[in-house]
């Protein structure tokens, strides 16, 4: 059973007030809160447990350790992953991007080649191609969503040429809320020996991943919006692809054997995987991550959906407020403009007095907000503990809104 107040429970934050109003927290395509579970793993992690890994033979040492690994177990069951050793730590997805792009993409790829993107992807899945634009004349083509903000997976498939290398695509747009059909993605472009990357910083919260089924050869997530803490994340790595890979920062940790000659490096994720990592993070995700399995990601995604659904509806009776993307099956996300000279900021801001927090901006993708032709937009962006009071909650604040901006 899905309890929704004995959820909320488990997030101390979501108690507080800001601004002498009960927080409305709906900023979790940014970041999400921590329920207990996590802040108390990471308190013993700190408190009780704490030591370097791997290296030390002491008491405190082999404990860290053994925590710390689990958590690539954990992952590994979070994503369905064929094996532990398909995945790579790291700060986030952003770090786990520009892994692919240094450790695989780079060493692979020469002028001309090609990479394909979305028009919907965060910076963090655009710049680091345009690093291999800039350095190596790779040429980036994109994909543009269709007019209700879906993505067609065959427009996709059809922009590869014999010169494409990757497909590097969202499965959830951080602005839209569109869900991508990445399996059908990653079964066209394996016909054609194309890899995809995915990026899962939202897929992966919204919805159960199966990375095996999907058949992508990378998978990126960040903690800190699955609940865990900022500076974890993990990205699968298919063996092939793995195997193909080489090292992306050098350090303790990745390596076999150092000599003033010659220096060979560890096997499987540990290549990559150099210096002192973030410990206790990680372990704070693992937490995070059994957290949401224990709620059960099906029952997660059939909330999200119902709230979705709702706000929708919501939405639809205000005609002065415009909601940027209606892909069905759209995950609950929402950016808005309202009509008029309202500006995101001004929302946001006023919003903020009745303590709602949305983000406004470009939300880090500013080749989507070209083509969506606006320069920012407020973005309410639901999580498990949401309700649809706090929908009703935010439907009164963009009527204030309204009649203060209009």
């Amino acid at each position: 059973m899905f309890d929704i107040t004995k959820i909320r429970a488990d997030f101390p934050i979501l108690a507080r007030e800001v601004n002498g109003q009960p927080l409305t927290y709906l900023d979790n395509g940014a970041s999400a809160q921590k329920p207990q579970v996590v802040i108390d793993a990471i308190t013993r992690g700190y408190a009780e447990e704490y030591a370097n890994v791997h290296r030390g033979l002491h008491y405190l040492s082999n404990l860290s350790t053994e925590r710390y690994e689990a958590v690539r177990g954990i992952v590994q069951r979070f994503l369905n992953a064929g094996s532990e050793d398909e995945i790579i730590f790291n700060s986030g997805t952003t770090e786990g991007i520009n892994m692919v792009s240094y450790a695989w993409a780079a060493p692979r790829l020469k002028a001309g080649d090609e990479i394909i993107l979305s028009t919907m992807e965060h910076h963090a899945n655009i710049v680091p191609w345009h690093f291999l634009r800039e350095r190596q004349g790779v040429v980036l083509k994109w994909v543009d969503p269709e007019l209700d903000g879906s993505l067609d997976p065959q427009k996709v498939l059809d922009a590869i040429t014999d010169k494409t290398r990757l497909i590097a695509v969202t499965q959830c747009s951080n602005v839209l809320g569109t869900v991508v059909d990445v399996k059908t993605i990653c079964s066209g472009a394996k016909a054609r020996g194309i890899p995809v990357l995915v990026d899962g910083s939202q897929g992966a919260v919204h919805m159960p991943v199966d990375v095996q089924d999907l058949g992508c050869d990378f998978y990126a997530i960040t903690g800190h919006k699955l609940y865990g803490p900022s500076g974890s994340g993990a990205i699968y790595v298919a063996k092939e692809r793995m195997a193909e890979m080489q090292p992306f920062m050098g350090g303790g940790d990745m390596i076999d054997d150092v000599r003033k000659e010659v220096v060979t490096y560890a096997s499987g994720p540990l290549k990559f995987e150099a210096g002192t990592p973030g410990i206790v993070q990680t372990i704070g995700m693992g937490a995070a991550l059994e957290y949401m399995m224990g709620l059960g990601m099906e029952n997660i995604a059939a909330h999200e959906a119902d709230l979705a659904a709702y706000a929708a509806e919501r939405f639809a009776g205000l005609n002065w407020v415009n909601v940027q993307g209606s892909a069905p099956g759209k995950a609950a996300i929402f950016s808005l403009t309202m009509d008029g000279a309202a500006h995101a900021h001004d929302i946001s801001t006023i919003l903020d007095k009745k303590g709602i927090a949305v983000r406004a901006g470009h939300h880090c993708a500013k080749p989507l907000m070209e083509h969506l032709g606006v320069a920012a937009t407020a973005r309410a962006s639901f999580g498990l503990y949401n309700t649809r009071d706090e929908v009703d909650t935010l439907i009164k604040g963009l009527e204030l809104c309204h009649k203060l901006l209009a």
